[in-house]
Order: structure tokens, then sequence, then C-alpha cells
């Protein structure tokens, strides 16, 4: 073989082992997006749990949470690849990736299963309200007045929403809950004579929008992995097929 043949050969290795060094750096990046989403999924969940009918809709949250972890090992051993000549740990850097690949596709199937029940399995968002007592001391009102805070939201649709409660009879039928009031209107007290006061939208509509959120980011983030993935994948490839090669030397008998 021609030096300037062994030398094409060496400088096409080393574009590929720079492509593989920039395809982990994008395999974190990609892990720090799925890994954000699958917590932002737990945690609405974690905040949020009684306003929901089961608890499968966090499947997708927990796949991404191990993709995540997954994509770190893998941009480890791409790294790890791309400066040692070692075809174990290029077996490895496949496998893992392969990994990979099977549960972000679960994960993108599940979000996207979830997306078209969203709204169904919000459905005990008006029981939980209709058991409100204004008690902090209470499960359901704390749990109401920490969502109503936290989403800047009011009722389930709008303030409305609260003039069918017992707990709006029963207090007297001139306001709603504080948690409705608007922060920006400090002397906000709840009362109905000021409506303008209060948070415009309601909280289902509100949780809803933020889980479509996440769903949506989820299934973004798995195509956005198959396509790093995929850069890998030819690039470890060709280094796995183009391994340097020994010198021979033939030996004279005498």
């Amino acid at each position: 073989m021609s030096n300037a043949w062994l030398r094409n050969m060496s400088e096409i290795r080393r574009a590929f082992k720079i492509v593989l060094q920039i395809t982990c750096q994008l395999l974190w990046l990609v892990a720090l997006v799925v890994g954000l989403s699958g917590v932002y999924l737990l945690l609405n969940y974690n905040q949020n749990g009684l306003f929901f009918s089961h608890m499968y809709i966090i499947l997708p949250g927990v796949l991404a949470l191990a993709s995540a972890t997954c994509l770190l090992a893998s941009g480890g051993l791409g790294c790890w690849v791309s400066m040692r000549e070692s075809v174990w740990v290029q077996t490895v850097f496949v496998y893992v990736l392969v990994i990979v690949l099977c549960l972000e596709a679960t994960a993108a199937a599940l979000a996207y299963f979830n997306i078209g029940q969203v709204h169904s399995e919000l459905a005990p968002f008006r029981s939980v309200f209709q058991r409100y007592t204004g008690s902090s001391q209470d499960l359901d009102s704390s749990a109401v007045d920490a969502t109503q805070d936290e989403l800047q939201c009011c009722g389930i649709h709008d303030y409305k929403d609260w003039l069918t409660t017992p707990w709006f009879n029963h207090s007297g039928g001139v306001r709603v809950p504080h948690s409705c009031c608007n922060s920006t209107f400090l002397t906000c007290n709840g009362s109905l004579d000021q409506p303008w006061q209060l948070y415009p939208k309601g909280c289902q509509i509100k949780l809803e929008e933020a889980l479509l959120f996440v769903l949506s980011l989820i299934i973004w983030s798995s195509l956005a992995v198959a396509v790093v993935e995929i850069v890998g994948f030819v690039s470890v490839a060709q280094l796995m097929r183009d391994q340097p090669l020994l010198e021979y030397r033939i030996l004279d008998r005498d």
C-alpha cells in the first residue's frame, strides 16, 4: 500500500473521530433536554397528583429520565472511542445507543398516546374543587390553593366555577378563595365585585397546556436523539470498519 493511501485513510479516520466527538457533545445536550422534560413531568404529577385519574401518564417521564442517564453514559463512551482504538469500547458504545433508541421510541409513543388522553386524565378536577373547605389542614383545599397560586389560575375553566361549589355558598357567596387573586393587585381579597383582579384562566386549562407542552417536548427531543444517534452510528461504524492496519515484514529464511 502506498504511503499516500495510508495517509488518506488516516485523515479520514481523524475526521470521523472529530465528528464523533461533536456527536458526543450533542448527546450530552439532548440528554439535558430529555432529562429536564422527564423531571418537569414528574414534578407536575407530584404537585398536582390529586387532579389525575391514573399514574400511567408519568411513564414517558420515567423513560425520559432513564434515557437521559444512558445518553450521558453514551456521550462519555463516545469520547473514549474517539481517543482510543478499542473494539470492545466501540461495541459497548453501539449497544448503549441501541438501548437509548428503544427507550426514546417507547417514551415518544407513550407521550403521543397520552396527548390524546390529557383532557380525560384530568377528570377529577371538578370533584376536588367541590370538596374545597378553605382549611389549610385539608388536603384537597391545600392542593387547590397551591395549584391556583403556582399556575396563576382560578377555578376549573374560570372564576365562575366557584359559584357552584358548597364552599362558596357557606362563605357568604360574595368572594372566591384568595389564591385566585392576581399577584399584581395587592389589595385583592377575592371579591366578585372586582373580577378583573382575579386570574382569568382556569386551572384545568393551564395544567392541560403544561402537560401538552412537556409531552410534545418528549416527542420532539426523541426525534432529535434519533438524528444524533444516526450520526454516532455512522461514525463509530466507520471507525470499526477501518481499523488501523498492522505493518508486516517478510523475514528472510536465512
